[in-house]
Order: structure tokens, then C-alpha cells, then sequence
């Protein structure tokens, strides 16, 4: 029964809200995280979006192999990486499979490919318009951040503003940095790279006991990471495939692609032999290490993909050009010393001491190798060769150490 006179109620606005709750849902709150998450359809294209930027970095590395060209590099690549990792954690923690989730990464994507277009000349030309164009990346990044921060419980607040105002003025540098000369420009890029990073740090380090516990990496997190390295894998075939592309062909170029190629599977095996995949410790500084560590080793896969093209080109140079020799293989060695970082974050860390501490002075020697393979500048097809067998190195140490349980297995059994 109703009240005369009220008004008739229609199942219009019923029908409206329902529609909103099922396809406009409130970010999820902090604290609120699912352990248990399948990575979308949806992330994934907007990984790929993201690849799309880091082969532009790679393709120019490639064509400007000198020290001011690794630096470009390095300051572009840190600011896409953070944009990656910003936009992804907000979804992890915040993001439903919805319409509103679709419409923030299409948002982000939208900002993202005119920010590509931009990275060849970056250090140059259209240094400017990336400046702009990452600000407003960054831009949309915190004011998604601060609509998910609303309604936060007290644990959450000062962590949710640190990381919103960090995140401000990382988009108002930026966008300020426009006005700046080419050169001067870059190097507020990378400085600003590393204040955002040491400022993420310190947001999850100095938060509130309770706020810390409950972020957590979780499968999907895993899964993430582990296939930006997958993807970016895919630009050390592209530099070999670009470089035999781009030369007559001969038995001595199709010997140093293919070599290179093996390389390039070299580091995947590393990563996903030792560190990928793998469940980090459920503490902030683990958490931190696991996360951070994996920028270095993600530049360096895609800086070693764009040596890879001059190394191909130039296979039949007695020696290996300097800024080849010297990319290709300190990216080897950062993909050695950052592999064990990240491993040294894992539970199996501490489960496998037997095996991870003898590792990781496997590894730290022959990432130094790495660098001495580089002085020496040797043939590409002999530099090509010693990488590979640096790479195995650390695989056979493995072997060997499971060959070991395994025999020590079915005695401890018997006793």
C-alpha cells in the first residue's frame, strides 16, 4: 500500500541503478585486493599497448647506440615502465571487470599512442610534446588514484595521499620540463625516474602496519610481470630479424643472428629458470625489491634486442662496434645481477639456500665476465658465443644441484 498522492513508482530508475551497479561498479577499497585473480584479456591489451612504446625506445636505442643515446633511453623507458606499473597496480587493487575499468585503460591507451609517436625524437625535436603528453599520462594516473583513495579507512589515508601527491608532481615536472632545453630536459626525465621510484618505495615502506600487510603480490601481479619480460623477449628476435634484414645475405650473418637469437633465449631462461613466476615474500621490503628490481632487467632485455640489430648488421667486422660490445653485453650482465634481486626476494630464497647462494656468485662472475667480454670487443660470432656460454653457466650450476637432490632424495627416504 501507498500514500495518496505519492508519486507512482516506475521500475525506470531501478532498471538505471542496476545497469550501474553491474556495469559502472566504485573502485574496489583499499585493503580489499583479491588474492585470487585471472590476468584479462583486458590487461593484456593494454600490455601489449605498452610494448608498442618500449620497441619505440628499443628501435631508436638501435639507431643511436652512443652514451647520450642510452641515456635517452633510460629516462623515456623509466617514465613508461612507472606509467605501466602505476596503471596496473591501480588496477589490481582498485579494478573490476566492468565498464568502468575498460573505459580507464582505453583512457590511459588514448594518451599512450600519441606518447609513442612522440619517443623517437623524444631527446630531440618532440621532446616537448612527450613532456606534455607524459604529464597528462601521469595526470589521469593520479586522479584515478584519488577517486579510488575516497572513503579510504584511517590506516590507508596518509599512504593514499603520499602516493596521489608523488604522482602530481611527477605529472607537473613533467609537464613543466617542456620549457627546458633538449638536454637539460632529459636529465630532469631520469632524475625524476629515480625520486618516483625511491618515493614508491618509501609509500609502501612507511605505511601503516595494517595498510602494508594487506598489499600483496599476488598471482596476477606474477603472471604481469612475467609477461611484460615474455614481450619485451620479443624485441631481441626483432633486432636479429631487422639486422639480417638489413644485409646481404652470407653463412657468417645467419651464423651471428642465430647465436644472437640463442642469447636472447639465454636471458629468458635465466629469469624464468631462477626468479619468474615465483611468489616474493609477503613483506614490504620484499615486496619493493621484487617490484623494483624488475625495471632494470626489463630495459636491459630490450636494450640488449637493440644491439642485437648491429650486431647482425656488422657480422663481418673483425671486432664488435665499442657501443655494441658494451650494450649488448652490460645488458647481459644487468640481466644476470637483476635475475638474483629479484630471486633474492622469493621464499625459495630461503628454502633453496643450498642452491641460490652458490647461484648468485655464479651469477655475479659471470656478470662481470659480461663486462669484460664487452672491453674486449671481440669478432661478433666469438661475442656472440662466450654470451651464450656465460648464460649456461648459471643453468648447469642448476643441473648439477638437482641432480644432487635428486640422488640424495631416496637415501634420506631409506633412513
Amino acid at each position: 500500500m501507498t500514500d495518496e498522492g505519492a508519486p507512482a513508482v516506475t521500475g525506470e530508475p531501478t532498471f538505471w541503478r542496476r545497469m550501474r551497479r553491474q556495469l559502472w561498479q566504485p573502485p574496489r577499497s583499499h585493503g580489499e585486493q583479491p588474492r585470487e585473480r585471472v590476468v584479462g584479456p583486458l590487461e593484456l591489451f593494454y600490455d601489449l599497448v605498452v610494448v608498442v612504446l618500449v620497441a619505440q625506445a628499443a628501435h631508436h636505442l638501435a639507431g643511436k647506440l652512443t652514451w647520450r643515446g642510452l641515456g635517452e633511453y633510460a629516462a623515456v623507458f623509466g617514465l613508461v615502465w612507472i606509467a605501466w606499473v602505476n596503471g596496473s597496480l591501480h588496477h589490481e587493487l582498485h579494478g573490476h571487470d566492468d565498464a568502468r575499468a575498460r573505459s580507464t585503460f582505453l583512457l590511459q591507451i588514448l594518451v599512450l599512442v600519441p606518447l609513442g609517436a612522440f619517443i623517437p625524437e623524444a631527446g630531440g625535436a618532440r621532446g616537448a610534446a612527450f613532456a606534455v603528453t607524459a604529464g597528462i599520462l601521469f595526470a589521469v594516473l593520479a586522479v584515478l588514484w584519488m577517486l579510488a583513495s575516497r572513503g579510504d579507512r584511517p590506516e590507508y589515508r596518509r599512504s593514499s595521499r603520499r602516493f596521489v601527491a608523488g604522482t602530481v608532481f611527477c605529472a607537473v615536472i613533467l609537464g613543466t620540463s617542456a620549457l627546458l632545453p633538449a638536454v637539460s630536459r632529459v636529465w630532469m626525465w631520469g632524475l625524476l625516474d629515480i625520486a618516483y621510484l625511491v618515493g614508491f618505495g618509501a609509500v609502501i615502506l612507511g605505511a601503516a602496519p595494517g595498510a602494508a600487510a594487506t598489499f600483496t603480490i599476488t598471482d596476477a601481479l606474477i603472471e604481469r610481470f612475467g609477461l611484460l619480460i615474455i614481450i619485451v623477449l620479443g624485441e631481441t628476435v626483432t633486432g636479429v630479424v631487422s639486422g639480417l634484414a638489413a644485409e646481404p645475405l652470407s653463412v657468417l650473418a645467419v651464423a651471428v643472428a642465430l647465436i644472437a637469437v640463442v642469447v636472447g633465449f639465454g636471458a629468458w631462461w635465466t629469469y624464468f629458470d631462477f626468479a619468474g613466476h615465483r611468489e616474493p615474500r609477503q613483506a614490504p621490503v620484499a615486496t619493493v625489491q621484487w617490484m623494483l628490481t624488475h625495471l632494470p632487467l626489463t630495459a636491459a632485455v630490450a636494450a640488449m634486442g637493440a644491439a642485437m640489430v648491429s650486431l647482425v648488421e656488422h657480422a663481418h667486422a673483425a671486432r664488435t662496434a665499442t657501443a655494441t660490445s658494451w650494450v649488448l653485453c652490460g645488458g647481459a650482465a644487468v640481466v644476470l645481477s637483476s635475475t638474483m634481486l629479484v630471486a633474492a626476494s622469493l621464499e625459495a630464497w630461503r628454502s633453496k639456500r643450498e642452491l641460490y647462494r652458490p647461484l648468485s656468485r655464479t651469477c655475479a662472475g659471470a656478470a662481470v665476465a659480461c663486462l669484460g667480454l664487452g672491453a674486449a670487443r671481440p669478432a661478433p660470432l666469438v661475442l656472440g658465443l662466450v654470451l651464450v656460454a656465460l648464460f649456461g653457466i648459471p643453468w648447469w650450476l642448476a643441473v648439477a644441484y638437482r641432480l644432487r637432490h635428486e640422488e640424495t632424495l631416496p637415501q634420506e627416504s631409506a633412513g
